[in-house]
């Protein structure tokens, strides 16, 4: 999410993405005055360079060998200490700015610098001043002294204004000067109307701050960041790729359960039938029928195996009548007393099945090892803007799942492969998992899933 995408939703004078702009933008001004000492030293030569430049022009003569030798040293001697002292006030600065750019690009940045290939001040400069990333930041750095200033400062003046005319009618009521915004103002209609425009004018200078800052943003990212642009097309491969094996792998597990229940179940419901009919016509006590009733006995018992393979790969409840339905049968056949909260619309099967087998291993992590008395199970539907606040929208982008218990606590993924496993599954789905289990508990699996609610006939 960044302030580019912001600008576009219909709530974003209410959210957070304005105030995070206009900090991007002062802190821009505020970083830019620090690096400006270090700048101007570096940049003394070309200073005099000109300095000498335009006395030479206003006395109207021509440079001579001498004059003309030393503004070239000047010039080299400028270019010179640029060269050699830039990018060790560049480094420090761009990772500072990789910081401040999560105020308005919440995407991941890495910096393009290699390691050096051996540790020492002098494998790292020469590591350094070797490669492209160096000078990106270098170039970076200029562009930051001269465009930082320009927008901080031209946005101050536009909030300068827009409080001069908020303030127009307080200062007409209390005193008997006049305001002079482009017009001066004496009455109170005037002041009023001075007024409106304020609050139009903030309103617009959000959207325009947004998309400043949003642009800048994009060009400190293009020229800080490393190695992100050629990897997009194999990055969108990838996740294109995986959420063709997720599809797969589901219809596959579809198929299965199909088979099983229309084809093995049956044919087993059909032998246990046989096997007590069977049993009823021998003789009772007999040795035929002391056989016949243990295997009618097994065949029950490997049907009800069975009813519960097929369960565990795609519960029918699941399928028929959702995720909130299969939540509470869950819940009922959980041996510690769960509690659902789930009030969902049908939501994609990939969405739904990722989230039910999410609750269920939950639920029996927690049996087997968190020593809980209660557990609570919440599903929701959220607007995806981690910027601002999540509100239930009328088009679900968000499927939430939390499991908290009051066992424990101190569920650590490294010591098996069962939460691993989880957060493998989340992830091929497109979401995200987050596990917080201190000792002494609670535990909290949250599990977030993109989706749109399948509506009939779409």
């Amino acid at each position: 999410m960044s302030a580019l995408h912001a600008v576009r939703r219909p709530r974003f004078l209410l959210g957070a993405w304005p105030w995070r702009s206009l900090v991007y933008l002062l802190t821009g001004l505020a970083v830019a005055g620090v690096v400006a000492g270090p700048l101007m030293i570096l940049a003394l030569p070309w200073a005099i360079f000109g300095a000498l430049e335009q006395r030479l022009v206003r006395a109207g003569d021509m440079p001579g060998a001498g004059s003309a030798a030393w503004l070239a040293v000047l010039v080299l001697l400028g270019a010179g200490m640029l060269g050699v002292f830039g990018p060790l006030l560049a480094l420090p600065v761009a990772s500072l700015e990789r910081l401040r750019l999560r105020l308005v690009d919440q995407r991941p940045l890495t910096p393009g610098h290699a390691r050096p290939s051996a540790p020492g001040a002098w494998p790292w400069l020469r590591t350094r001043y070797a490669e492209q990333a160096t000078w990106r930041e270098v170039a970076y750095l200029l562009v930051l002294a001269v465009l930082a200033p320009a927008l901080g400062t031209g946005l101050l003046l536009a909030l300068a204004l827009a409080a001069g005319l908020l303030a127009a009618p307080l200062i007409v009521l209390t005193t008997d000067d006049p305001v002079v915004i482009f017009v001066e103002i004496r009455t109170l209609p005037p002041a009023l109307l001075a007024a409106a425009a304020g609050v139009l004018l903030l309103a617009g200078l959000a959207y325009l701050t947004a998309g400043l800052a949003g642009g800048y943003a994009a060009l400190a990212r293009a020229l800080l960041g490393g190695g992100e642009q050629p990897l997009r097309t194999e990055l969108v491969e990838v996740a294109r790729s995986r959420a063709r094996l997720v599809d797969a792998f589901e219809a596959e597990r579809r198929r299965i359960e199909r088979d099983l229940h229309d084809g093995a179940q049956q044919r087993l419901v059909s032998l246990t039938l046989q096997l007590g009919l069977a049993r009823l016509d021998l003789p009772e006590g007999s040795a035929a029928a002391e056989s016949v009733g243990r295997a009618h006995e097994q065949a029950k018992a490997l049907m009800t195996e069975l009813r519960g393979l097929i369960h565990g790969i795609h519960p029918r409840t699941l399928a028929e009548l959702g995720l909130p339905a299969a939540l509470a049968e869950l819940a009922e056949r959980a041996p510690v007393p769960v509690t659902v909260r789930a009030e969902l619309p049908r939501l994609p099967a990939a969405a739904e099945s990722t989230a039910y087998f999410v609750a269920a291993e939950a639920l029996a992590n927690v049996a087997k090892h968190a020593a809980a008395t209660r557990v609570t199970v919440t599903a929701a539907c959220e607007a995806a803007d981690r910027a601002g606040a999540r509100q239930p929208p009328a088009e679900p982008r968000l499927l939430v799942v939390e499991v908290v218990d009051d066992g424990r606590g101190g569920a650590d993924p490294g010591r098996g492969t069962g939460l691993t496993g989880l957060a493998d599954r989340v992830a091929a789905a497109g979401g995200t998992m987050y596990l917080s289990s201190p000792v002494g508990g609670p535990t909290v699996v949250r599990v977030e899933l993109p989706c749109r609610s399948s509506r009939p006939g779409s």
